[in-house]
C-alpha cells in the first residue's frame, strides 16, 4: 500500500474527512469506491419520493457540499482525490438514480452502470479526472459517470417498457 492510498487518521477526527470519507466507507482497504456508491443507496431511498426538482435541489447542494468536503480533505491530507474520499462517489451515484423507478433491480442497474463509467471513464471523463483539479475536479469525473449512468439506466427502462 503506497501512502496516497494509506486511510489518513485525522477521518477519525476531522469531521470533514469522516464525512469526505463516507462516514468512514471509505477507509475500507478493498474497492472503497464500490462501497462508497453502496452507500449512495441509503440516501437514495431516502430522497426518491421527492419532487423531480426538489430532488434535483437537493443534489445541487450535496454536489456544492461535496466540492468543498472533497476540496478541504485531499488539501488538509495532501493527496488529490484520495481513494477513501467517496462522497463523490455518493453525488454521482445519486444522480444516475434522479427519476428512476423504484424498484429494487433499477437500483441494482443504475450501480452497476454508474461503476461501469466510473471505473471505465470513457470521454470527457478520463479527460477532467487528469486535467481538472481540487474538489471540483474530485467531484465533476463522478458527476459526468452519473450522467452516462442516467443516461444508460433511461435507455434501458424505455426498453424495458417496450419489451
Amino acid at each position: 500500500m503506497n501512502a496516497a492510498s494509506r486511510v489518513p487518521p485525522s477521518i477519525w477526527r476531522n469531521p470533514v474527512h469522516f464525512l469526505a470519507f463516507g462516514c468512514g466507507v471509505g477507509a475500507i482497504p478493498m474497492a472503497p469506491g464500490t462501497f462508497g456508491t453502496l452507500l449512495g443507496i441509503a440516501p437514495y431511498l431516502a430522497l426518491r419520493r421527492l419532487d423531480v426538482p426538489v430532488y434535483l435541489l437537493v443534489l445541487g447542494a450535496l454536489f456544492l457540499a461535496g466540492t468543498w468536503l472533497c476540496r478541504v480533505t485531499a488539501r488538509d491530507i495532501g493527496v488529490h482525490d484520495h481513494p477513501g474520499i467517496v462522497v463523490d462517489e455518493v453525488v454521482g451515484f445519486l444522480l444516475t438514480m434522479a427519476g428512476a423507478a423504484p424498484q429494487w433491480w433499477w437500483i441494482a442497474l443504475g450501480f452497476a452502470y454508474f461503476r461501469l463509467f466510473d471505473i471505465w471513464k470513457p470521454w470527457p471523463i478520463r479527460l477532467v479526472d487528469r486535467h481538472v483539479t481540487g474538489g471540483i475536479g474530485i467531484m465533476l469525473d463522478d458527476v459526468l459517470a452519473g450522467v452516462y449512468a442516467w443516461l444508460a439506466l433511461r435507455i434501458s427502462e424505455n426498453v424495458g417498457t417496450l419489451l
